[in-house]
């Protein structure tokens, strides 16, 4: 099993978000779970350009940094925790700058069969639109979302609990393969509107539309690519 921590607080391991994240990382190693932790501060991330290349060539990307090769650990992961401080109720702009780097993961659904949970702090308390935006952000992927934690002040022993529980519950879910049947029903949901774009786009976006043939999402049709594409 492979845990991912995506740290977006530009303090680090000094940030009381990653300080929080941590203590479910910790739920997770009673559990004889190894994690890995990143600071997305640590690496350059440009903004997304529109420029469909990552859906007409999967995860080719022009620009030139280091979200490829994030995007490959999350790929590589089974679970991953998403923490982040809440700037004017919102993640951060450089976790927001990598999930929209990550278009492609919406479109072909590629964190399906992974697990998600969210870590944020802020000082105004006002964190449950931050989590349930991670939450929307992973059902979007195709994740199911086992929890969030979140503290508005200095982590104490009741907050300190929690999050450990959540790292526990995160592995469990995982061995588990746990279903959550509403989560599913909203996954699939956004996996009908995508297919139908996927369709209309499919001479466009060939590898995107190739890999929904492979996952049995779409039936090819012998007409569906035109012969000069």
């Amino acid at each position: 099993m492979k845990i991912l921590l995506i740290s977006s607080s530009p303090h680090k391991e000094k940030s009381m978000t990653f300080l929080l994240a941590k203590e479910a990382v910790k739920g997770l190693a009673q559990e004889g779970v190894e994690s890995e932790s990143i600071h997305l501060d640590d690496f350059r991330i440009l903004f997304c350009k529109h420029c469909e290349e990552c859906h007409k060539h999967i995860l080719n990307c022009p620009l030139q940094d280091d979200v490829k090769n994030i995007l490959k650990k999350i790929l590589d992961a089974d679970g991953i925790i998403l923490a982040s401080p809440n700037y004017i109720n919102q993640i951060t702009a450089s976790m927001k700058a990598l999930f929209d780097r990550s278009a492609h993961f919406i479109h072909c659904k590629r964190l399906s069969g992974k697990y998600v949970i969210g870590a944020v702090s802020s000082g105004s308390g006002r964190n449950k639109d931050v989590l349930t935006y991670l939450k929307h952000y992973a059902h979007t992927c195709g994740a199911q979302y086992c929890g969030g934690i979140s503290s508005a002040r200095q982590l104490g022993a009741d907050k300190i609990k929690e999050a450990f529980k959540l790292g526990k519950k995160l592995s469990a879910d995982i061995k588990q393969k746990k279903i959550y049947p509403k989560q599913i029903a909203i996954i699939e949901k956004s996996k009908q509107h995508f297919r139908e774009i996927i369709r209309f786009r499919k001479n466009d976006w060939q590898e995107e539309y190739a890999y929904w043939v492979t996952k049995g999402w779409i039936d090819k049709d012998k007409q569906d690519i035109s012969p000069d594409k």
